[in-house]
């Protein structure tokens, strides 16, 4: 019974930490990553300039990228 009492808490305690850790990540994630000219192509993208806007990754998925 005190083992219930003591696991209980530190379990949870453990599961909240790693709940907000996967949130951290899944922040960094969506925000809007910038990438290097070489991760563009070893990705197998191709590396475009758009006017007044900078340069960005094109990948093959269709989805775009900015490049730092």
């Amino acid at each position: 019974m005190r083992m219930r009492r003591i696991l209980g808490p530190a379990l949870a305690a453990a599961t909240l930490a790693g709940i907000s850790a996967v949130g951290a990540v899944g922040a960094a994630a969506a925000s809007s990553p910038n990438m290097t000219r070489d991760e563009c192509t070893a990705a197998g993208g191709q590396v475009t300039a758009r006017p007044y806007a900078g340069y960005v990754c094109a990948l093959p998925d269709g989805t775009t990228q900015s490049i730092t």
